[in-house]
């Protein structure tokens, strides 16, 4: 029997809901681990204050998280899927339990030992970034657009949901000895259950989904061999080389290079999104905003507006008449958001809390709404391998995007005597 036949014999709705359900949880804990340190930047500030704790933590992770998937989107075709986001979810999980670990062990005290140690861990973060959205977009890319709007959404309901439990934590500890340290140990704790949840989820019960087992059969029999392991898993268990006996053509598809030139727009869309994103969020909105009525509460609330917004924009495009599908409306959409740029620096000079409240809610929505309109438009018209691969790309060009908005901060930083 033929990957296509069993595929045919696989229902292509069956359990439809549930699997957008686990893709949404899935990308929660892709980022809730980074959301949750980045959260607590109030505490992280009152550690180690002489050094900006929120710009070097973000400086350390970007590098890891690109670094790591420009190697494994270079060898896409040759992984394991299934032990890739694994891996990525395990070293989340590990990573968050070793925050405890070392707060405890440090009894909660600052120092540039505990900081370095802090880094290394936010390093760790990056790596395992990397193989989790890089993996998890390749593969959803094989799928449903659902699929990939509902992982998208989960990204960013992870820092919806960090920001409230921070504000949340915050207000019930305020006043008690220790409390930000108090609220930090229960965001790390609140991580490292949910990573193991994402770890448990994605071993033994996405695989065995109906509608899943149909879509990766389905990238099989076109070719695909990454999906294989995932297949062995949801208890399908074929050689190999069975289908590419059949129709050597299956072994053919375009190369990296090919398909990045035919979605070099796409990619750019991506990566401009994410430097104008990170150019501002989290460091110039933590610490360049100034003395506010809301005082200490002040850059909580915007860096919650933003999360809040960013997944309220990853839902818009779930209604066909708001979503953006043209390619030069992307384009223009993406480029008119760089008057973001003078908009914040002069509302942090001169406006009062409420315009930069208002301006933070915009950059959120806009970041989330663009960012599902290119993914979700981009993997049509590709077969099964050609669609991983291309996952991968675009989140490798999101990725550069991040890092190169972070490099800029830290350029504003430096320009403005530290």
């Amino acid at each position: 029997m033929s990957y296509q036949t069993e595929a045919s014999e696989v229902s292509r709705n069956e359990g439809k809901y549930m699997a957008m359900i686990i893709c949404w949880l899935l990308g929660n804990g892709s980022l809730v681990a980074w959301n949750s340190m980045l959260t607590i930047e109030d505490y992280y500030s009152n550690l180690f204050p002489r050094y900006h704790p929120t710009r070097v933590l973000t400086l350390v992770y970007q590098p890891f998280a690109l670094g790591t998937l420009a190697i494994l989107a270079y060898n896409e075709a040759k992984l394991n899927t299934r032990k890739r986001n694994l891996i990525g979810y395990t070293l989340f999980f590990l990573s968050s339990l070793l925050l405890i670990v070392l707060d405890v062990a440090t009894s909660g005290k600052g120092g540039i030992g505990v900081f370095i140690g802090i880094c290394a861990i936010s390093g760790a973060f990056g790596v395992a970034d990397a193989h989790v959205q890089g993996g998890m977009v390749g593969d959803l890319f094989l799928m449903c657009p659902e699929f990939n709007q509902s992982f998208l959404a989960g990204l960013a309901a992870s820092g919806a949901l960090t920001s409230a439990l921070r504000l949340i934590t915050k207000a019930a500890f305020e006043n008690s000895q220790d409390g930000l340290r108090k609220g930090a140990m229960m965001f790390f704790a609140i991580s490292a259950f949910f990573e193991l949840l994402c770890v448990l989820l994605y071993a033994f019960i996405f695989p065995k989904v109906p509608i899943v087992k149909y879509y990766r059969l389905k990238a099989a029999s076109e070719g695909s061999t990454t999906v294989s392991a995932d297949l062995a898993a949801a208890g399908i268990q074929k050689q190999r080389h069975q289908g590419v006996e059949e129709d050597p053509k299956l072994l053919e598809r375009l190369t990296n290079k090919q398909l990045l030139l035919q979605n070099i727009d796409y990619a750019l869309d991506l990566y401009l999104i994410y430097v104008l994103t990170l150019s501002i969020f989290p460091g110039f909105l933590s610490e360049d905003t100034g003395s506010h009525s809301l005082g200490s509460w002040y850059a909580l609330v915007l860096i919650a507006m933003y999360n809040a917004w960013d997944l309220i924009g990853r839902y818009l495009p779930l209604l066909k008449w708001l979503k953006l599908t043209s390619r030069k409306g992307l384009m223009v959409a993406i480029l008119s958001r760089f008057l973001l740029i003078p908009a914040f620096y002069f509302t942090a000079k001169y406006g009062d809390q409420g315009w930069m409240i208002m301006l933070t809610s915009y950059l959120g929505v806009s970041n989330g709404y663009l960012t599902v309109c290119v993914l979700t438009a981009a993997p049509k018209g590709y077969k099964g391998p050609e669609q991983n691969a291309l996952g991968n790309l675009l989140v490798l060009f999101l990725l550069a995007g991040i890092f190169s908005g972070v490099a800029l901060d830290w350029l504003w930083l430096i320009g403005k005597g530290w």
